[in-house]
């Protein structure tokens, strides 16, 4: 299988790359980027762009699937920058692709509606039901809280803080709250084994991700 990573140097892009690059059924990654992934591997290729949307059909052709994990906290953006960022960045680049399959990590929570309050939830449900409605095949990953593994690490600092000192409380947590949960470890695994075989289900909730995940 051949892959291509979108958002490699965030903290989930960051356990997505590892897994591939662990798995045997992943024989190339692309990571496609604004910065470089800072790592070596008989299996990983680069693509650095300062915009992401301005891709040649040549870069993204002859891939199997698309784990696209590119995002931003919505924390103090105006919507029309966090859309521009969320929605049309992701479309931009899902209508250049065809014959493979995309996976896209949205969030627990997200307004299939697109009328909540909430407007991360509203702008991320845009999103999903605008791909959801290509002829492609898609698949929505929704997980809550992620526990980075694996020497994996958050770009924003906030989140970093955050993820070290709650970090001693993640077993307790998980398993007080298995519903909410997973790891960047299984998130990998799961978009592996999603792309290799597929899921009846499109929409994963994090007990999916989870439950797939396990077996992956």
């Amino acid at each position: 299988m051949k892959v291509l990573l979108f958002g490699a140097t965030g903290m989930v892009g960051q356990g997505v790359l590892l897994e591939c690059l662990r798995d045997e059924r992943v024989e190339q990654v692309l990571a496609v980027g604004r910065t470089p992934v800072g790592r070596q591997h008989a299996k990983l290729r680069e693509v650095v762009r300062p915009d992401l949307s301005d891709l040649s059909p040549d870069d993204l052709a002859g891939y199997d699937a698309c784990f696209f994990c590119v995002g931003v906290s919505a924390a103090g953006m105006r919507e029309a920058d966090y859309r521009r960022i969320t929605y049309d960045l992701t479309l931009a680049v899902v209508r250049q692709l065809s014959d493979l399959t995309f996976v896209y990590v949205s969030g627990q929570g997200t307004d299939s509606s697109e009328h909540g309050r909430m407007m991360w939830a509203r702008v991320k449900g845009a999103t999903e039901n605008a791909l959801l409605a290509l002829p492609l095949r898609s698949f929505m990953f929704r997980p809550g809280f992620i526990q980075p593994m694996h020497g994996v690490r958050s770009k924003t600092r906030l989140y970093a803080a955050i993820y070290r000192a709650s970090g001693p409380l993640f077993p307790m947590l998980r398993r007080l709250f298995p519903r909410h949960f997973t790891t960047t470890e299984v998130m990998g695994r799961a978009m592996i084994e999603v792309a290799a075989h597929g899921t009846p289900k499109r929409v994963l909730e994090t007990p999916d991700i989870n439950k797939i995940g396990a077996t992956g």
